[in-house]
């Protein structure tokens, strides 16, 4: 079971960084800056901020961008990266046609 996120603590305003237009999640084209400025807006758990953003949602399934993102929310929320749970795994979802699914009547 996961813990209670405290959502009163105040992590500051948004400042912006010098670096915050590179991109971390390649197949969402998902800058630092995007991810940082999810943070200030309340989305403080990997979930919150997948289906936000779409981070790791892309051909990758975020192979190539999530303990990046990880690190990024971490560092704003002042905390651990260990503390943050990971997003929650789904299968990809790819259009299926019909025939795959019935039964081909001769």
């Amino acid at each position: 079971m996961s813990e209670v996120i405290d959502r009163s603590i105040d992590i500051g305003e948004f400042i912006p960084q010098p670096d915050d237009d590179m991109i971390i999640c390649r197949c969402e084209e998902i800058t630092k800056g995007e991810i940082r400025r999810a943070v200030h807006d309340g989305m403080w758990t990997m979930t919150e901020i997948r289906r936000y953003l779409r981070t790791g949602m892309g051909l990758c399934q975020g192979q190539t961008c999530s303990r990046l993102v990880k690190g990024i929310v971490a560092r704003e929320l002042a905390i651990n990266p260990n503390e943050l749970e990971p997003a929650t795994a789904r299968s990809p979802m790819r259009p299926t046609e019909m025939k795959v699914l019935g039964k081909e009547v001769s």
